[in-house]
């Protein structure tokens, strides 16, 4: 990577091009806390979609967002971003998502210094391209993101300290946001005291990653009967199907909160629970960054690099010799989940629950 004389002390604006899925933007957060400490008293702004002020409004590396949504083809709220981006004179763009578009944003936007993976076909509007890890595929998504605040360390210091650092992957949270989710709770008839499980049976982007919703149900039902827990169900609105079909299979009722809180919310109540129980999705890596047991079960995706990054979070894998195959839909039996019988996932929970909290 060629040096461009350019000092630390230059650097007063940095935007971060944040990425579009919640669990994605979840594993930024470690290079974020590095980026904050190798320039502790630059303005970092992350550009990001509306929903990420969920995550990240209590977040102590950050300065603010500028939020960018666009539908696809509205090449309208590009040339607004370009603007905003150019109003803002940023000194240093860094690209976490690997975009064309993000790329051709920064270099309209005349930005300095813009550093990012080269994909997408865009290392000629980049100052600082960089090449795709050899690692990628056999480690954590978390050091794919550090990775850059390491070759920016480098370049503007002669040499990193990224490595000597452990990823903290921490998500803080207000008393305040905490308070508002007991109160939305105690809205929806939930007694806050006892152990609170939740759920989330859905995905919105792959139905491959689904365990199956009789087996949820089960799950369910056995934490209701034999710990006296309080279950919800939790996700987006596009998982609303596999919730109510779950509740539909239970001998008990649930607390139902799919598709009735934005991602703030969840957050809020991800924060107050007991353990979390869910496919390969978001919630999962919010709750491990927020301290809480989170337990995965995983199926056609890839653990070694989408697990959450946390000692509160464990995963249950059955892998057949199709897996991982990465696929939305299963074109066979969907023999990676169905393996996975609820007795042992209510054991391991159980195990997890008497582990962290005693119980």
């Amino acid at each position: 990577m060629r040096k461009r004389n350019i000092q630390p002390e230059q650097i007063e604006r940095v935007v971060v091009r944040g990425v579009n899925w919640v669990g994605d933007a979840v594993m930024t957060i470690p290079a974020l806390r590095q980026l904050r400490r190798m320039l502790p008293h630059a303005h970092i702004t992350l550009a990001t979609r509306a929903w990420a002020e969920g995550l990240f409004a209590d977040a102590d590396f950050l300065d603010d967002l500028l939020i960018y949504n666009r539908r696809p083809r509205d090449l309208r709220a590009v040339a607004r971003q370009v603007r905003e981006w150019r109003r803002r004179s940023f000194d240093l763009a860094l690209l976490f998502q690997k975009a064309f578009e993000a790329a051709l944003i920064s270099a309209a936007a005349r930005v300095p210094l813009r550093m990012g993976y080269a994909t997408e076909g865009r290392r000629a509007l980049l100052t600082h391209p960089l090449s795709i890890p050899r690692w990628r595929g056999e480690r954590n998504e978390v050091f794919y993101y550090l990775n850059l605040i390491a070759e920016l360390e480098t370049l503007l210091y002669g040499e990193t300290k990224v490595d000597e650092h452990e990823p903290q992957l921490v998500l803080n949270i207000s008393e305040q946001r905490k308070e508002r989710a007991r109160v939305l709770l105690s809205s929806h008839g939930m007694r806050i005291g006892g152990a609170l499980i939740a759920l989330c049976p859905g995905s919105t982007n792959s139905r491959a990653k689904r365990w199956p919703a009789e087996r949820y149900a089960a799950l369910a039902d056995r934490f209701i009967e034999e710990a006296g827990a309080s279950v919800l169900l939790i996700g987006s609105p596009d998982e609303v199907d596999v919730s109510f079909e779950v509740e539909k299979m239970m001998h008990h009722k649930p607390f139902m909160l799919t598709g009735k809180t934005d991602l703030a919310e969840v957050t809020g109540i991800l924060s107050l629970v007991d353990l979390l129980i869910t496919n390969d999705t978001g919630p999962a890596h919010i709750a491990s960054a927020l301290n809480r047991s989170t337990l995965v079960i995983f199926g056609p995706t890839n653990p070694r690099t989408t697990r959450p990054f946390s000692n509160r979070a464990e995963i249950i894998r059955r892998q057949p010799d199709c897996a991982p195959c990465m696929l939305r839909d299963c074109p066979i039996d969907h023999r990676c989940m169905t393996a996975i019988n609820a007795e042992e996932v209510f054991e391991r929970a159980t195990m997890m629950m008497k582990r962290d909290f005693g119980g």
